[in-house]
């Protein structure tokens, strides 16, 4: 599968890039990132063939917008794709320390939830303002949920649906204001129920469909029934799959790691790179439109090209199903071909 390949949402006239690029990175996930390496980063995704590029207003306390705006400018804008996200506001503070919640050397803007009406259109206004654009492509609910809120889901749920947060989404792709509109999240449950409450075109599922783990394929197998799109984020489970030992943000725990290193068992067989399984894998689902990664750098993201457009053997999806490191229900590559 090649990266520029593009894939159609099912229920509105836009498509993606097999492979997208996701823009944490540049916004100083874990590591300081140089805006040379950010420019070098962008310039070899478009000589790659990318043209799905995902960003928010969270990423760096609005760095990455505000980075990935200035470096797609002398773009023509019917040529590549942006999604972006609202859920939370970036208050102005000087209080910002040099490292929060991952982020190195944030700018002085402290996020802020609100999923209210107000709020999600003032979050939409003001990425268009840092992205240097007046449409957006897709626009995602960023991170509802009981994983991320705890005790305050109910709270912040009601904003969503009593409150016009949905109602907002509605408005804005009903405008053409943005052409799609779905929830970016890491947790499958709060899909199912938003989907009762609005016509989602797209999801980005961070970390719940990939190699490690398919205890999402309910949702999936429903979103093929809707006519919703899946986008695969966090396709390496935080980095245990591409070589670090981080599971969900954590360190893995001693059960995950040891499934990890039957997968890799499976793979160092047939001369297969793990991260090159990671990467095909959620995209044999018909649900899935795309699958975005992160790169630090351009050479990280010729390597991640590099795995996507890999050939892989059909015997070695077989294993994996054969000593049940797959869900038997899941598609596997090449099946049907």
């Amino acid at each position: 599968m090649k990266v520029s390949e593009h894939r159609t949402l099912p229920r509105r006239d836009l498509s993606l890039t097999a492979l997208g690029l996701g823009s944490a990175p540049m916004g100083g996930l874990y590591a300081p990132t140089s805006y040379a390496e950010a420019q070098a980063t962008t310039e070899t995704a478009w000589a790659q063939g990318i043209r799905y590029f995902d960003t928010a207003p969270y990423y760096g306390y609005t760095r990455s917008e505000r980075r990935l705006g200035v470096l797609l400018s002398d773009r023509e804008r019917d040529s590549y794709v942006i999604s972006t996200k609202a859920g939370r506001l970036m208050v102005p503070d000087d209080g910002v320390s040099d490292e929060e919640n991952g982020w190195v050397h944030p700018l002085p803007f402290r996020p802020t939830y609100d999923y209210t009406y107000d709020a999600i259109l003032k979050s939409f206004e003001d990425s268009q303002q840092r992205l240097g654009i007046t449409k957006i492509d897709i626009l995602y609910i960023h991170d509802i949920g009981r994983y991320t809120h705890g005790d305050n889901h109910e709270h912040y749920w009601r904003q969503l649906t009593t409150g016009g947060g949905f109602r907002a989404l509605l408005e804005l792709r009903g405008s053409g204001r943005v052409t799609a509109i779905g929830l970016g999240v890491n947790e499958a449950e709060v899909v199912h129920d938003a989907m009762q409450e609005a016509d989602l075109d797209v999801v980005m599922l961070a970390g719940r469909y990939t190699l490690l783990e398919q205890m999402s394929l309910p949702l999936m197998e429903k979103c093929v029934r809707a006519g919703t799109g899946i986008v695969i984020a966090g396709p390496f489970n935080s980095g245990i799959l591409a070589g670090n030992n981080k599971f969900n943000y954590e360190d893995a725990p001693p059960d995950v790691v040891q499934r990890v290193q039957a997968l890799k068992d499976v793979c160092d067989r047939f001369d297969v790179p793990l991260p090159a399984a990671a990467l095909h894998f959620p995209m044999a689902h018909p649900a899935v439109v795309s699958c975005v990664t992160g790169a630090r750098n351009a050479e990280q993201l010729k390597t991640n090209v590099e795995w996507f457009e890999s050939g892989i053997p059909a015997e070695f999806w077989t294993e994996l199903r054969k000593f049940g490191l797959v869900n038997e229900a899941a598609p596997l590559p090449g099946e049907g071909e």
